[in-house]
């Protein structure tokens, strides 16, 4: 099991730009797949971005292409979402999620059946 924790987040005005990053303990994050999904009160899990376990390939929602991009750094057990033009419509909790091992072509990244272990959740409120 991957314990995984996300930070960075916060209360932001619209228009600038946050970073949020989400590390892992317990297993090395390396050899996972790795996602970012966002849910607002009520409402399901939305996928945002996905990156494979080697970084070769990243996924991205359309509502996030061009704005949001997603990164790791496996020497320090971290993925990161940096998130652009942040707008008040973004502000809800981001997780991040631990998903299939070894895979460089992720299968249907956006399916949320696919991780199996998810952070605890971080806040993020944007401001007009």
């Amino acid at each position: 099991q991957v314990q995984l924790v996300e930070s960075g987040g916060g209360l932001l005005q619209a228009g600038v730009s946050v970073r949020l990053s989400c590390t892992a303990s317990g297993r090395a994050l390396s050899i996972y797949a790795m996602g970012w999904v966002r849910q607002a009160p009520g409402k399901e899990r939305e996928f945002l971005t996905a990156i494979s376990w080697n970084a070769i390939n990243t996924y991205y929602a359309d509502s996030v292409k061009g704005r949001f991009t997603i990164s790791r750094d496996n020497a320090k057990n971290t993925v990161y979402l940096q998130m652009n033009s942040l707008k008040p419509e973004d502000t809800v909790v981001y997780y991040c999620a631990a998903g299939p091992k070894y895979e460089t072509v992720v299968v249907n990244p956006q399916n949320r059946a696919r991780y199996t272990d998810w952070g605890q959740g971080n806040q993020v409120t944007v401001s007009a």
